[in-house]
């Protein structure tokens, strides 16, 4: 791998922010530790910071030269509502809070890129480093877009990366088009009429109705969507009742949906609606029906992909990066900014878990697991790609 000499020679002192952060971790919009540790970082390396968009999120500038053309590059940096199990030296310190998602690494990832970008400035124009809240199902990509991050930081393109566990170290997957899916929440309310469930005569079951909408609900991925659309329909919750001796008044499903394209989630919400709606009739029941578009999917631009390509393919090699990486059913909040900017977004490989620190947990080093943890030989690697990129980016013609 051709990596930056100078980055792998401040490899530890970025390790110990990352581990740092790890120990530390804040929820969505709460982040306001990891905010200040990074703008004193930044501030340190003689960048100037804007702060306040998205609520708590950080934006490092960077210019140099008289060149026009801007880029952004951007990490998310909440934490996740869960317990961690690991119990090595930098494990969370916070109950019910876990970095289990990596965003401690990726901070730390664009955290070395500005400092060697701000001490050495082998680039001519600006460089936007973005630290963006509230990922975890906050949309704070979107609130730091309507707090006017494209406005005070205007750039031609935007990029985004997230570690992956399962792919190799010194590794990167990316492809155009497609790579993360839409992530949408659904609640439909049953409404039935209860009674004695010995004399089930005398009621509209909302159990009954619950169950019959959940399985006809299959049938729109299995009959209405085009097998060459990967989608999810999933029913995670029905929640009624209250003794083993009462039929219910009403039933709640809930659950989520997930699509490569906002065509095929469009035509999912109306089949769901007609299902829910006509089977609660046939059985004389009632439905409201509520469907929350979290994130839309996240699609890669051709252009900028190519180019990301070119730029990884320079660091570890034609081998090292799939190009035709299985795209995943995972939501991710970039996809806004790309809605607005064109783009790339990449996975950078995370290992098998080998690399956890004695006291880690049983569990596999998965993302959302309570044994996750970050690989730090990935620093330098992810580091030096947003260094290269940058300076690739800023050199195009």
């Amino acid at each position: 791998m051709k990596l930056i000499d100078h980055i792998i020679g401040f490899h530890s002192e970025i390790q110990q922010i990352r581990r740092d952060l790890h120990a530390h971790p804040e929820l969505r919009y709460e982040e306001h530790r990891t905010a200040d540790t990074i703008a004193a970082k930044l501030t340190e390396w003689g960048i100037p910071v804007l702060r306040g968009l998205g609520g708590t999120g950080v934006v490092g500038i960077l210019k140099n030269g008289e060149g026009k053309r801007s880029v952004g590059l951007r990490a998310d940096m909440d934490a996740l509502p869960m317990q961690e199990l690991n119990t090595f030296p930098h494990a969370s310190r916070h109950a019910g809070k876990m970095h289990a998602c990596g965003h401690d690494g990726h901070t730390a990832m664009l955290l070395g890129a500005a400092r060697h970008l701000s001490q050495h400035r082998d680039f001519d124009g600006t460089i936007y480093l973005i630290f963006q809240p509230a990922e975890e199902g906050g949309q704070g990509a979107d609130k730091m877009i309507k707090d006017g991050l494209f406005e005070q930081c205007p750039m031609d393109a935007v990029f985004g990366m997230h570690n992956w566990p399962g792919m190799p170290v010194g590794s990167f997957g990316v492809r155009p088009g497609a790579i993360m899916a839409s992530s949408n929440a659904f609640q439909v309310k049953v409404k039935g009429k209860g009674s004695h469930a010995a004399q089930p005569h005398k009621s509209i079951d909302p159990v009954i109705v619950a169950a019959q909408i959940a399985l006809s609900w299959q049938t729109i991925v299995a009959r209405n969507t085009n097998p060459n659309d990967s989608t999810v329909l999933s029913v995670t919750q029905i929640h009624t009742g209250s003794a083993i001796n009462v039929i219910p008044d009403d039933a709640t499903l809930s659950g989520t949906v997930r699509t490569f394209s906002m065509e095929v989630l469009d035509l999912i919400e109306r089949r769901m609606h007609d299902i829910a709606t006509h089977t609660a009739a046939a059985f004389g029941a009632e439905v409201e029906f509520k469907l929350l578009r979290s994130y839309p999917p996240l699609v890669n631009h051709a252009r900028e992909t190519a180019f990301a390509v070119g730029v990884m393919q320079s660091i570890v090699g034609v081998e090292q990066v799939n190009t035709n990486v299985e795209p995943s059913m995972a939501g991710e909040d970039f996809s806004y900014m790309m809605l607005h900017k064109p783009g790339c977004y990449v996975f950078i490989g995370n290992g098998e878990g080998d690399h956890r620190d004695s006291g880690h947990a049983i569990g596999p080093c998965n993302l959302h697991n309570p044994s996750y943890d970050f690989n730090d030989d990935l620093l330098p690697i992810g580091a030096t790609y947003w260094v290269r990129l940058a300076e690739a980016f800023l050199a195009a013609a």
